[in-house]
């Protein structure tokens, strides 16, 4: 961990809440992105971050100063959206997350030299992706966005997730196979044409 942060836990663990405070600075847009990637919602998002840290600060007692901070706050922010999807309906993520398209996908910034049917393709495409992607199980999702959005090695998704290796790796395998195959059913039965689709 480095140094100025271990430094600035040191002094939260002694009650410096201004110490905290600059801990949050350092933080909070990793930890707001990775709260939009589960949640798929700015406003859900924006809760689930502030929880995380409320919780962090409520549990500074138990933190090993040897571990990474920005792990261990996202592991508190996945167990935390984990246990809030337990005790909902899985309708209630799936309905939020189908507004229009063109309002999931305002965040995308077409390349210049995108042809306007290449960037119809690219946006259907995404808006599948995100489709799929709430449709996974939590746990695959989880890992999903830990790998391939945040870019956490196996390792330390293991630590965040609290699971062995071997089931980490064995569920990204599965998790990444469940959405390609959730990706082309969606794609046959909206008929919409995949980018690369021809290219193995």
């Amino acid at each position: 961990m480095d140094e100025a942060v271990k430094l600035l836990v040191d002094k939260s663990k002694q009650g410096h809440n201004e110490a905290f405070e600059q801990l949050i600075k350092i933080y909070q847009n990793k930890v707001y992105a990775l709260c939009y990637q589960l949640t798929n919602n700015q406003s859900d998002a924006q809760d689930l971050a502030q929880e995380a840290f409320v919780k962090a600060y409520r549990s500074l007692s138990g933190f090993r100063s040897e571990a990474d901070f920005g792990t261990w706050i996202h592991r508190i922010t996945v167990n935390l959206w984990i246990n809030t999807k337990r005790r909902q309906r899985p309708e209630v993520s799936l309905d939020a997350t189908l507004t229009t398209d063109k309002g999931e996908m305002t965040f995308d910034v077409p390349s210049d030299e995108e042809t306007p049917e290449e960037t119809l393709e690219r946006k259907e495409f995404n808006s599948l992706v995100k489709m799929a992607l709430n449709d996974l199980s939590e746990e695959h999702r989880t890992v999903l966005l830990l790998r391939e959005m945040q870019g956490y090695n196996y390792d330390e998704i293991a630590q965040i997730t609290n699971c062995s290796l071997g089931t980490v790796k064995s569920r990204i395998n599965r998790a990444r196979l469940n959405l390609k195959q959730k990706i082309l059913k969606q794609a046959r039965a909206r008929d919409i044409k995949l980018p690369y689709g021809n290219k193995h």
